[in-house]
């Protein structure tokens, strides 16, 4: 479905669904309600947007982010290179959950490489319905986001904030200003509609490298992709998990490892029985901020600067291609 809103740049909104889209029955209720009830052109209705922008938007998916899969994220990678070959384009915004939006925001990083344009994704804590939303106000940020000459690449508008895909995760479970780029910090602000920039050299790949990974993504049915877990150490953590993993076949496994990348014994003996028997290991932490800092005695390979998440995502494009 597309609708056209009428407000000269011209914006794709991609619509997938998530608490931005929620409904509740009591307008006080910012938990028990259900995500992705309304359209993306429901959203868009009646907002402010940037003057002299032009928006057409388009349902891609409509799901509650705890539930994005890989079809959905190959079907989404679809239509944003679509969008972004379209001359008439010079962005594009998709709504999108919060749950699961860090993961969509590095996938689509990782596919698309430094792109020109800015492919800006946007949610909300609360849903449509709160008695102070605060989907509208980040949509319109979004947007103005998208609109800027000086934005590229992939970028998350939260609360104000422009995050940078590869640095952004969820730290709060219920606050609006729910995330966070930890050391790197935010690479913008919003005042009043207007983006006041902090830096402009987004930390994506380049187009050369990604573009294998997005052909590999198309080229593969989602339900095929590899498969690759996230398991956690942690005290008394055992070597089980990872040899019944090894058993149904898993292709690669993310330790989220305790402080510097540190594993228990059992678990790290369990790590070398999965390797000889062909599982990709890669280290990350569960420290939310900070970097796994490869000492002399090496170790496990990390993934530079990924959390747990986003090295599955990594690791699975990795295997991929």
């Amino acid at each position: 479905m597309q609708a056209n809103i009428t407000t000269s740049s011209h914006l794709v909104v991609l619509g997938t669904g998530g608490t931005i889209a929620g409904e509740s029955g009591r307008p006080g209720d910012n938990i028990g309600y259900r995500a992705a009830q309304r359209g993306v052109a429901d959203l868009l209705a009646g907002l402010p947007l940037t003057q002299g922008v032009t928006v057409s938007c388009e349902q891609v998916a409509q799901l509650d982010s705890k539930d994005m899969d890989h079809p959905t994220w190959q079907v989404l990678l679809q239509r944003v290179q679509h969008w972004l070959s379209d001359a008439s384009v010079q962005g594009l915004v998709i709504t999108h959950g919060t749950d699961t939006l860090e993961e969509t925001a590095y996938f689509l990083s990782a596919t698309l490489g430094h792109c020109a344009k800015p492919v800006v994704l946007t949610c909300s804590m609360r849903p449509a319905t709160a008695l102070a939303p605060d989907g509208p106000q980040n949509l319109v940020d979004a947007v103005a986001v998208a609109s800027d000459p000086q934005a590229s690449g992939v970028l998350v508008v939260c609360a104000g904030l422009v995050h940078e895909a590869r640095a952004v995760q969820k730290v709060h479970t219920y606050q609006p200003d729910a995330f966070s780029s930890g050391d790197v910090g935010p690479c913008a602000r919003l005042y009043e509609g207007q983006v006041a920039w902090l830096r402009t050299n987004p930390l994506t790949p380049s187009r050369t490298a990604a573009e294998p990974l997005a052909a590999a993504c198309l080229a593969l049915p989602a339900l095929d992709w590899p498969w690759v877990s996230v398991l956690y150490s942690h005290a008394g953590a055992q070597g089980r998990e990872v040899d019944a993993l090894v058993a149904q076949g898993v292709r690669g496994l993310v330790i989220a490892a305790t402080g510097n990348g540190t594993l228990n014994q059992g678990l790290d003996q369990a790590l070398q029985r999965a390797a000889a028997a062909g599982v990709a290991v890669v280290r990350s932490s569960r420290c939310a901020f900070g970097p796994v800092l490869v000492t002399e005695a090496g170790g496990w390979p990390v993934m530079p600067g990924l959390n747990p998440v986003k090295a599955r995502v990594a690791l699975m494009l990795q295997l991929m291609a």
